[in-house]
Order: structure tokens, then C-alpha cells, then sequence
């Protein structure tokens, strides 16, 4: 047969209390009963196509992170890239470094100058409030973690705790000058989704 074992530590007075008027579910093991999975984690799309861009022309394009998570102490998403935007042959979109220079995989800042070029994204919250800090608005941008560059990789969503269809949207954005070599450039960006226990 198929067994569940739930078991509460170091808690007082766990367990199923019930009257007439009310039933008090007091225990660690009942965080399970909030949603019917404990973990899901999906992205809208696989596959993010800006199609043939032209220089001065930022192009953005979108995609949906859904976290489901009732695990009782939250979760964190990461993300990372395996290298720049480069083609087969090595030509290479650097990752932007916003209007002040300032913006990394860690750091924020403004990118809204047509002559700043390079590749970033943004996190808006659409339900929950799990993006990483830093977006002030709807101009801010940040880096993904090159780990071609052996950088760190860094969460874009993350809550302390449990809940259910929390959806973040990410915004990936390119912008390349006049000199940019013509090619198909691409890369590798990888989610990894963890709960916390």
C-alpha cells in the first residue's frame, strides 16, 4: 500500500484539534494541506526568439516564472547564463552594463539610453511579491550571471514562505550598436528552482 508519514519536531502541542465551530491543524506536517503540490516550479516558454533586430532598436521579449510551494520555509529560483550572446563563430552581444556602467549580475541600474547596447532582463512581480530586490521601475535591468566567467549564479525570485501560483515575469532585453557583426546569436539562460526545508 501507499503510506504518508508526517512528522512535527520540536513544536508544542502539535497535532489535529477539533470542536464544534473549529479545527485547528497545529504542526509542521499540515503546511502539506495548503496546496495540493508540494512543489512546482514552470516557465512559460522555452524558447525566446528576438527575431532580426536593428541597431538603436532595444528589443524586449517576456516570459512567465510560476512558483506552487508549500514547502514551510520558502524556496529561491536562480538564474545564470552560460555565456553571452555569441554566435558559432565567437562573435559576441555583451551583457549590458546599463547608462551609468554600473549594473552587473548583482547590481540594478537605469538602461534606457538607445546608445548603451548589450543584453540584460528585469523581474516584475504579477502575483506575489517573490522578484529579487533592485527593480526599482520598470527601467531598471541587471546581467545574468555568466558562469563562462566562473560568476556566481543569483536569485531573481525567492519567499520565506509557503503559497500557491507566485509568478514573476521576467523581460529580457538587447540592444546592439551599428558595428555588431550580423549572425544568429544565442545562449543558454538555466532556472534552477530549490525549496527550502
Amino acid at each position: 500500500g501507499e503510506y504518508k508519514l508526517g512528522i512535527t519536531v520540536g513544536q508544542t502541542a502539535p497535532g489535529l484539534y477539533t470542536g464544534t465551530n473549529y479545527k485547528v491543524k497545529a504542526g509542521f506536517q499540515y503546511i502539506y494541506t495548503i496546496t495540493s503540490t508540494l512543489f512546482t516550479f514552470t516557465i512559460s516558454q522555452n524558447l525566446i526568439d528576438f527575431g532580426t533586430i536593428s541597431p538603436t532598436n532595444p528589443v524586449t521579449r517576456t516570459n512567465t516564472l510560476t512558483v506552487s510551494n508549500s514547502s514551510s520555509k520558502g524556496y529561491t529560483v536562480t538564474a545564470s547564463e552560460n555565456n553571452p550572446l555569441k554566435t558559432q563563430g565567437g562573435l559576441v552581444i555583451p551583457d549590458t552594463t546599463c547608462d551609468n556602467g554600473t549594473c552587473s549580475q548583482i547590481s540594478s541600474a537605469a538602461w534606457t539610453n538607445i546608445l548603451t547596447y548589450g543584453f540584460g532582463y528585469r523581474c516584475d512581480n504579477l502575483s506575489g511579491t517573490d522578484c529579487e530586490t533592485g527593480f526599482i521601475d520598470t527601467t531598471f535591468y541587471k546581467q545574468f550571471a555568466d558562469v563562462s566567467a566562473t560568476e556566481s549564479v543569483q536569485p531573481v525570485m525567492k519567499s520565506t514562505v509557503s503559497g500557491t501560483n507566485k509568478q514573476s515575469q521576467i523581460t529580457y532585453k538587447i540592444n546592439i550598436s551599428g558595428a555588431q557583426a550580423a549572425g544568429t546569436y544565442s545562449n543558454i539562460i538555466t532556472y534552477i528552482a530549490t525549496p527550502t526545508f
